[in-house]
């Protein structure tokens, strides 16, 4: 299956909270949509690698993304090397993104910067020709190189500045709908697990009222940051709101 985007997330949760929105929003258009999940989450201090997985696949349906794929890397120590940045190009090439989303470039999370950066850079060999790979080591078939046409970065905890936002006015509710899937992970006043950064009622907060920051400075409800490695090219002024 050939997908239009392509969102990766350190830990499930990651992408609803970065870009769900905007995800919700091509998804309604009619592009295909995947999510790749490095990790199972399985050192967060509230719930279970087994709650994070039936928590993610129902802020997957939520959304309505074709796929979502968990590597199952270990939880804050995947490192960058070449077998990690394999399992991605794998990914890449079966499902041939034109556009990956992945984690901010630097974040208080210390596997959101390596995530991007791991992604970032299996990107980039994914479309060199004398890496082989095969998705199944059953299958025969060796894969194509592939690359996708942009790599952007969503913003996570720190206040990164944007290089262009996305109105995801009409989207807002199903972002957050998709975010709270995450029962054992955000405020809930009947959860008596310990505290952490994003449990209380402050962050969950923050997810509306950052959006809405963003959509102010714009002349829109709500938007979402990215961050870009390279220029976007428009035909014309006009092209931009």
């Amino acid at each position: 299956m050939k997908l239009d985007i392509l969102a990766f997330g350190a830990h499930p949760d990651d992408v609803e909270l970065g870009c769900g929105g905007t995800l919700a929003k091509e998804i309604a258009a009619g592009k295909k949509v995947g999510i790749i999940d490095l990790t199972r989450g399985e050192l967060g201090t509230r719930g279970t690698a087994e709650t994070r997985d039936s928590e993610a696949t129902a802020a997957s349906k939520i959304l309505g993304a074709s796929i979502r794929v968990n590597l199952e890397f270990a939880d804050g120590f995947f490192i960058n090397d070449r077998s990690h940045q394999l399992e991605i190009i794998k990914i890449l090439r079966k499902y041939q993104p034109d556009i990956v989303l992945c984690n901010a470039i630097k974040d208080r999370h210390i596997d959101h910067g390596k995530g991007s950066t791991l992604v970032s850079q299996a990107c980039f060999l994914s479309g060199l020709l004398k890496i082989d790979t095969k998705f199944d080591e059953d299958d025969e078939t060796w894969q194509k190189p592939w690359r996708p046409k942009q790599v952007y970065h969503y913003i996570q905890w720190q206040p990164i500045e944007p290089d262009f936002v996305v109105d995801i006015s009409e989207v807002m509710p199903k972002k957050l709908e998709s975010v709270m899937a995450y029962k054992t992970q955000f405020y809930n006043p009947e959860n008596k697990g310990p505290e952490t950064p994003i449990s209380n009622k402050n962050f969950t907060d923050s997810v509306t009222y950052r959006a809405q920051d963003l959509g102010r400075l714009v002349g829109v409800d709500f938007a979402e940051g990215f961050t870009v490695e390279r220029y976007p090219v428009i035909n014309s002024l006009f092209d931009l709101k």
